[in-house]
């Protein structure tokens, strides 16, 4: 008789519910993972609105969560990164019985699959075979110190790492950071302990803007008071080099323009849930300036990230634990969604799930 798993889907009409379905079976080169934890991330809001790019209206029903922690519990025969016993990052359930998922993700789930990169590429797959788990990179053995909790900020501190060495952020550079939740938080703690700055914060929660200035934003303004504009040229009056925009809100990239500096970039990390604006340079004051959108740094640099955020936390610098308010039940996590699209988590919710 199947083994059988409770596991959270989402339709089209962002109807949520959590059904039983065969616990996955590993191949040669995965492990079975008994999941422990996983974050409800920013991005679940467009999945749930059926508006993430990736995941296209036709292909609903989905498997949701991409942010899970887990105990191995079996490996297969090709598999030398695990062992059982270890904590590993990122398990995540494959397409199954017409539910979709992305590779890594349906991982609000009771149990999930990790895949030995190293056993992959031996067995004759490659980085650009259609069967390569690209999430592989990223599925790694983790301290067993760190809680389940604070495992699930790991995979979000990887993911911002990466993004500002992809945006090439030095230095000494100015950068000001809209969205002040928990990924810009960790944008902000990052640069600062990168030597980056002076850095800007802009928000509309006054809680948050505290918490960022806790996190080492040099300067804090509601950005729902347009003045913030004209007190950042103030301070820089050549303009910032950088903008990230950690929210998805698109009119920010506009509003950049009026205090970006010459070259400077305009970096969108934020999930956007319109898929098109009106671009308007037309209060800009330089002429050369770039826009990059970053919603998904590529696993193999998230996997190079993870040695500096390890040291970050061994040596007190960084504590996963600053960025999560809430922990819930797998069994309230329904409940637990409600409360994310209501806004009534202050930092990151982690759901307990074994």
């Amino acid at each position: 008789m199947e083994k059988m798993m409770k596991i959270l889907t989402v339709d089209a009409h962002g109807v949520l519910d959590v059904v039983e379905l065969p616990v996955p079976q590993p191949n040669d080169n995965q492990a079975l993972v008994r999941i422990e934890a996983g974050g409800i991330c920013g991005s679940d809001r467009k999945v749930l609105h059926a508006s993430l790019k990736v995941i296209p209206a036709e292909k609903y029903p989905v498997l949701i969560g991409h942010e899970a922690v887990g105990i191995v519990e079996e490996v297969g025969k090709n598999v030398t990164a695990y062992k059982v016993g270890d904590r590993v990052l990122k398990p995540g359930n494959d397409s199954m019985h017409g539910y979709t998922s992305l590779n890594g993700w349906g991982a609000f789930a009771e149990y999930g699959i990790v895949n030995d990169v190293g056993a992959v590429f031996k067995s004759g797959i490659t980085e650009d075979s259609p069967e390569f788990p690209i999430s592989s990179y990223i599925q790694t053995v983790i301290d067993p110190s760190i809680s389940p909790a604070g495992a699930v900020m790991v995979i979000t501190f990887r993911e911002v790492l990466a993004a500002i060495r992809y945006f090439g952020i030095q230095p000494d550079q100015s950068v000001a950071v809209f969205g002040c939740g928990p990924v810009g938080q960790a944008f902000i703690r990052f640069m600062r302990l990168m030597g980056i700055g002076p850095i800007f914060a802009m928000e509309i929660d006054e809680a948050k803007l505290i918490t960022a200035k806790e996190s080492g934003a040099d300067h804090v303004f509601n950005s729902a008071d347009g003045s913030y504009i004209e007190k950042i040229r103030e301070i820089v009056p050549k303009g910032v080099n950088y903008v990230i925009d950690a929210s998805g809100y698109l009119p920010i990239i506009n509003e950049s323009m009026e205090f970006i500096a010459n070259r400077g970039k305009i970096c969108c990390y934020g999930v956007p849930e319109p898929h098109s604006f009106n671009l308007d340079w037309s209060k800009a004051s330089v002429v050369n300036w770039q826009l990059i959108f970053q919603q998904f740094p590529h696993k193999l640099e998230e996997s190079q990230a993870s040695s500096q955020i390890y040291a970050w936390i061994e040596s007190g610098a960084l504590d996963p634990n600053d960025y999560i308010s809430d922990v819930m039940d797998f069994e309230d996590i329904i409940p637990a969604y409600q409360k994310f699209i209501d806004g009534e988590f202050s930092k990151k919710c982690v759901i307990q799930i074994s």
